[in-house]
């Protein structure tokens, strides 16, 4: 297993993906430099969460802009995989490696808390193969740009060709006050894929959720069954 972490000026969860890729592959992930021009043929590339930038202009827009850009997407026409975990989400919609937007959560407000996500029925895809539709994980967010949006006619898309990789739902809380949805993103999306499957782009942080002790493993279990998925 080949795998790299992109880091930008302002990336702090890069440090905490490189240990969950560590811990599942034995192998230290390649650290690759926002100005780096030449990257070795990867499995996996990971955009980490953060605030690349400083989140200036819009979330990600600097970043998308980065030297490395260009090999990230020549890495994508390969067919290698690329995940894109909060603001590396933000930065495949800035590149426009995904559709759609990011925009304020719908109460304005950073929101930091567990959230339950429901796989979809999806097309193949490296990411979910290893779940069943309709299974749930328990991950956590982290973001203040994380309401999905997108117009009708795209949204459609999405949902007709398998794209929506997970939605945020109640799962078995009985707590009816809890906003299951964190941000306000349209129908509930939490993360989507491209076209051809092998680019996730997901708002919550499965390298949060790698230890029991630090209130969950499903986002081990995640990162595990894809990793599994993308070299078998």
């Amino acid at each position: 297993m080949r795998s790299g972490v992109a880091i930008f000026p302002g990336s702090n969860c890069d440090r905490d993906i490189i240990v969950a890729l560590k811990k599942i592959t034995r192998k230290v992930p390649l650290k690759l430099w926002h100005k780096d021009t030449e990257i070795p043929n990867l499995d996996l590339i990971v955009l980490p969460g953060g605030f690349s930038f400083g989140d200036y202009l819009r979330c990600g827009a600097l970043a998308a802009r980065s030297p490395i850009i260009r090999n990230i997407k020549d890495h994508v026409s390969r067919g290698g995989a690329l995940l894109g975990i909060c603001n590396g989400f933000q930065i495949l919609i800035e590149t426009g490696i995904l559709p759609g937007s990011l925009i304020r959560n719908k109460k304005l407000l950073f929101t930091c808390r567990e959230t339950i996500l429901e796989i979809q029925k999806t097309i193949e895809n490296p990411f979910t193969k290893g779940f069943k539709e309709g299974f749930n994980l328990k991950i956590p967010v982290a973001h203040n740009e994380g309401n999905y949006f997108a117009p009708a006619p795209l949204l459609n898309e999405l949902d007709s060709e398998g794209r929506i990789a997970f939605k945020y739902v109640k799962g078995d809380n009985p707590d009816s006050n809890i906003d299951y949805n964190p941000n306000g993103s349209s129908n509930d999306i939490a993360g989507i894929l491209s076209k051809n499957g092998r680019v996730l782009g997901m708002m919550p942080h499965p390298e949060r959720a790698i230890n029991p002790l630090h209130g969950g493993s499903d986002g081990l279990k995640f990162l595990t069954k894809s990793i599994e998925h993308i070299v078998g």
